[in-house]
């Protein structure tokens, strides 16, 4: 009985690894994705804004699932940070070439209008899906 307790909790500590450290990135991205747009995604949310929270949840979820296929398909602790790095550029990237080619996108999230946040909500969340597939290595 005791020996399979043992067992069953074996893997704890990685799990904590694994699940710190992917914490850790998605308040890293967090903090650069903000940092990196033009508008204060938190204070536009404070203030009702929709469209901030359209496209911020839409660029975590776009991080969070190839942050998920990095855990799940990589081969060591140090290969999963590798993989969770490329995911954040990839995401950043993301944003930059959805903003380049709709010049008005940072003006309409600021004017709360939720088509451009969705836009880029579903665009951020594709490449996503994209990159998390990419990461069946």
């Amino acid at each position: 009985m005791y020996s399979s307790f043992i067992d069953s909790v074996s893997g704890l500590m990685d799990f904590c690894s694994y699940f710190g450290a992917a914490l850790g990135f998605v308040i890293l991205f967090f903090i650069v994705y903000c940092a990196m747009t033009p508008y204060n995604e938190l204070r536009l949310i404070r203030s009702g804004n929709t469209s901030a929270a359209i496209s911020l949840g839409g660029a975590l979820l776009g991080f969070v699932l190839p942050l998920y296929s990095a855990i799940t398909h990589s081969v060591s602790f140090i290969d999963m940070l590798i993989w969770a790095m490329i995911a954040m550029l990839v995401q950043v990237a993301t944003f930059g070439s959805v903003r380049l080619l709709f010049k008005r996108l940072v003006r309409d999230i600021e004017d709360d209008h939720t088509a451009a946040a969705t836009l880029l909500a579903f665009c951020s969340v594709s490449i996503g899906l994209l990159n998390a597939a990419c990461m069946t290595f």
